[in-house]
């Protein structure tokens, strides 16, 4: 007697929460967990929401969906680590300087890719994005790549204490750069189109930092 695995297909709804829900607590327990006393304990108390968010997310995939996709397990893996970097050192430098180090592994993870003509992006977001073409991916990737590498450079920029105050470099890591994220994913899709994508309800957005 053989028994088969079943996977629930997940809906619009779940699929949003599992992937957004870990990132809109982090921005809720950023603000409220703020002082003035203390600037970079909103980071903090966010860090720490997000690490209990997305290992939730991880458990109701798995209960509910049968499976964990690529993408949230690599949000997982390195919202965990990080995170734990940034309670147990509770150091503002290192909070700042956390985007840039993700930011510039994905750009290399994506542009080494490219440069030997594969689309790791391809492995990451899985069926995501039905019908794209290899052409398609690669040039995604490229995007992305290219993207990551320019957030690190802007992060650099933002963080420098001469320049920007920490409050100031934290709304716009929080805010500015989400926004930035989202409007870029969006800025893709008419290539993605030309090359073959079907538009449903299960597109993901790389992971941010």
């Amino acid at each position: 007697m053989s028994q088969t695995t079943q996977t629930t297909k997940p809906s619009g709804t779940l699929n949003f929460v599992l992937d957004f829900g870990p990132l809109l607590l982090f921005f809720v327990a950023s603000k409220l967990g703020s002082s003035d006393a203390d600037p970079k304990q909103g980071a903090i108390v966010g860090t720490a929401a997000f690490m209990a968010a997305i290992i939730v997310a991880v458990i109701v995939s798995k209960l509910k969906l049968g499976k964990i996709s690529p993408m949230l397990k690599l949000t997982a893996a390195l919202g965990v680590f990080f995170g734990a970097l940034t309670i147990w050192f509770h150091d503002e430098r290192f909070i700042q300087i956390k985007p840039t180090i993700i930011y510039a592994f994905f750009a290399a993870l994506l542009l080494g890719g490219w440069l030997r003509g594969k689309a790791m992006l391809k492995y990451v977001l899985e069926a995501a994005y039905q019908g794209l073409s290899e052409t398609g991916w690669l040039k995604l990737s490229l995007h992305w790549g290219l993207f990551f590498l320019a957030l690190a450079g802007l992060n650099e920029i933002f963080r420098r204490p001469e320049w920007f105050s920490f409050e100031t470099w934290l709304s716009i890591k929080v805010w500015g750069v989400t926004a930035l994220t989202f409007l870029f994913a969006l800025a893709n899709i008419p290539m993605l189109m030309r090359h073959g994508l079907k538009l449903g309800d299960d597109a993901e957005t790389p992971p941010q930092g």
